[in-house]
């Protein structure tokens, strides 16, 4: 009776201890951490037409005064200032036609605002010509005035009460969404919005691919081994101690599990730039979507984009951050892959507002797609009920990913896992016989169908990466 007693008093004490750090830290430190990503719904994104994109005249100043000397057969006389407090700073220069200090008025009593002689411009120091390039809203054409900051873009709002665009939403609200509108504005979008991406990258350009540290001639075990090793640990998703088992208790091969994943990235290194600049027979039917990997005890996130009919992985970019930066690039892989873009191309993915931005993008620079957005689990709208199988098409291919993923509990390094993700999408696309292609590989190479085994096939598809650098690439080192 007393143990009992003496029991209950702990597990009372304990849980009066939970209660107290609570309060004082305002948080459950004893709850157990998820090991799961956290999943967040997506805010609905609106992105708004194109801007008109107004670039101020450039004149020149002596130009202009040599055609006003020609044309009125006298001097052009610079200006003669009838205040001496009211005079312009020797540093100020017209923004339009370049004219110096002499040839300009202080217009407004020496609080900022300058005419220039030559060319009749008022200015400021923060004038309209300074600029290389002024948006403008293209429903009223009033100038955007820029409002945020993010990593990947500024936001510019046209602040126009009169602008069609904002009369417009402001009449199309219910009586109820108005007086929500007064009190909350924050909750609806009637503002024309524009975003201005920063980040510096050229669509459909081609890298080179990076040399590895370690030469797949100069290592030490024969190419059979090396298609053992990457049988059991691609196509089997074996972790690399557990091959390292393998190897030795089934064929008395003795190699670290460390030497097995040196190896690995050696391979992946080779055999990028042929997954990358394949020839692929594509369709027209392509749908993205994102999964996770864990780096470094973080959990980062894969970019697939993925050929829904051909079975084909097209884009696999592996990122830290799941943002608008990524997002182009994984498309312009998918892109990249591509003879000519369709004009009716349509990418499927899910409601992540950073594909629509990845869209804006791409049409500032002339390359135009469609993006069509399956939200949420269940077909809530006639859009989610017509493109929900290609969604769960990539959806299993994620199913399939983590399959072979899942053995090794992350990585330790970035590189690590862009090498486990490039020998995945190898092996899936050339390697992995798909129960949707009458049990044929993605692509069929002839030179892999006379081999009679996974290893085999593993080194000729090496032997057709190492040729296809040698022939084609410019390497540079790591």
């Amino acid at each position: 009776m007393i143990n009992k007693f003496l029991l209950e008093t702990v597990i009372y004490l304990i849980e009066i201890i939970k209660y107290l750090m609570t309060l004082l830290v305002g948080k459950n430190l004893l709850k157990s951490i998820s090991d799961e990503p956290v999943k967040k719904e997506y805010r609905k994104l609106q992105v708004d037409d194109p801007p008109i994109f107004d670039v101020p005249e450039k004149l020149n100043h002596q130009i202009l005064i040599a055609e006003y000397e020609l044309k009125h057969g006298k001097e052009f006389s610079p200006v003669k200032p009838r205040k001496k407090k009211a005079s312009v700073p020797k540093d100020v220069s017209c923004p339009k036609c370049g004219a110096p200090q002499a040839y300009l008025y202080d217009n407004n009593g020496g609080r900022g605002q300058y005419l220039c002689k030559v060319c009749d411009t008022t200015f400021n120091p923060k004038n309209y010509y300074q600029k290389s390039v002024v948006l403008r809203c293209p429903h009223c054409s009033k100038t955007l005035e820029k409002i945020k900051v993010r990593k990947d873009f500024y936001v510019y709002k046209c602040k126009n009460d009169n602008c069609s665009f904002y009369q417009n939403n402001l009449k199309s609200m219910t009586k109820s969404e108005k007086q929500d509108f007064k009190k909350n504005p924050g909750k609806f979008k009637v503002r024309y919005i524009f975003r201005d991406f920063t980040f510096d990258f050229k669509p459909l350009s081609k890298e080179s691919p990076v040399k590895s540290k370690v030469s797949l001639p100069n290592i030490m075990i024969s190419s059979y081994t090396l298609g053992l090793i990457l049988t059991y640990y691609v196509n089997y998703g074996l972790s690399s101690r557990k091959t390292a088992a393998l190897l030795k208790d089934v064929h008395g091969i003795k190699i670290s599990h460390q030497a097995i994943l040196n190896y690995v990235n050696a391979v992946s290194i080779v055999v990028k730039p042929f997954i990358d600049n394949y020839d692929y027979k594509l369709s027209d039917s392509f749908c993205g979507d994102e999964t996770y990997i864990k780096v470094n005890g973080k959990w980062n996130y894969i970019f697939f984009f993925f050929d829904a009919v051909k079975k084909i992985i097209l884009s696999y970019r592996v990122s830290p951050h799941r943002d608008t930066e990524t997002a182009v690039k994984a498309i312009d892989d998918a892109l990249s892959k591509l003879k000519e873009i369709p004009k009716d191309l349509n990418l499927i993915t899910d409601g992540n507002p950073i594909y629509l931005l990845a869209q804006h993008f791409f049409a500032s620079h002339g390359i135009k797609f469609d993006v069509t957005q399956v939200i949420g689990l269940t077909n809530k709208d006639e859009v989610s009920k017509e493109y929900r199988p290609l969604k769960q098409i990539i959806e299993r291919l994620n199913r399939t990913f983590k399959g072979n993923y899942r053995a090794t509990t992350g990585f330790g390094s970035p590189n690590g896992s862009v090498a486990f993700v490039t020998m995945f999408v190898a092996y899936f696309n050339f390697l992995r016989p798909h129960s949707a292609l009458e049990g044929k590989t993605p692509v069929i190479l002839e030179e892999l169908e006379s081999m009679s085994n996974m290893p085999t096939r593993w080194c000729k598809f090496i032997e057709l990466s190492q040729d296809f650098v040698l022939n084609n690439c410019t390497i540079t080192a790591q």
